[in-house]
């Protein structure tokens, strides 16, 4: 859909991580989403209409080291210097968001659901577009464990 945004913000302590992956299907809005906001505040929400299942929501608080920790990943994956323009749109596959306010800035991707690395590979953008999947998987991964172990209704 364009170029990423990114400009420069007068808060430069602010930090904000939303990322959003869905589709229209044939069991209708299919979605995965959560955001981090600076103070802590993780929120998840996934829903799938498969076989009548229903809105999974989550909210939790998660410390500032974890915090810390995640716009440390972001930092080290470099994504500030990317831009979506040479990425594959979205699509009726799927889009795939990432909005990231850090350090005074303020960047946004779209593109489609990528379903591997040979995706990336064949994309305009193939460099720029593995930045992205890599720092999307490390995050998920973060996600899914933090979810996994603060909702965890056996504990170990």
């Amino acid at each position: 859909l364009g170029p990423a945004l990114l400009r420069r913000r007068e808060d430069d302590d602010e930090f904000y991580l939303r990322y959003y992956v869905g589709h229209q299907g044939m069991f209708g809005h299919e979605f995965l989403e959560f955001e981090f906001r600076g103070d802590g505040r993780l929120r998840y929400a996934n829903d799938s209409n498969y076989k009548n299942d229903v809105m999974i929501r989550k909210e939790a608080w998660v410390s500032q080291s974890v915090v810390a920790e995640l716009k440390r990943i972001v930092d080290d994956s470099e994504i500030t210097r990317e831009d979506d323009y040479h990425w594959p749109t979205a699509n009726r596959n799927g889009r795939q968001e990432l909005e990231i306010i850090s350090g005074g800035d303020h960047i946004s991707f779209v593109t489609t659901k990528i379903g591997s690395l040979l995706d990336v590979q064949a994309s305009k953008d193939p460099e720029g577009l593995r930045v992205f999947y890599y720092l999307v998987q490390d995050i998920k991964c973060l996600v899914f464990s933090l979810i996994g172990l603060h909702f965890r209704v056996k504990p170990i």
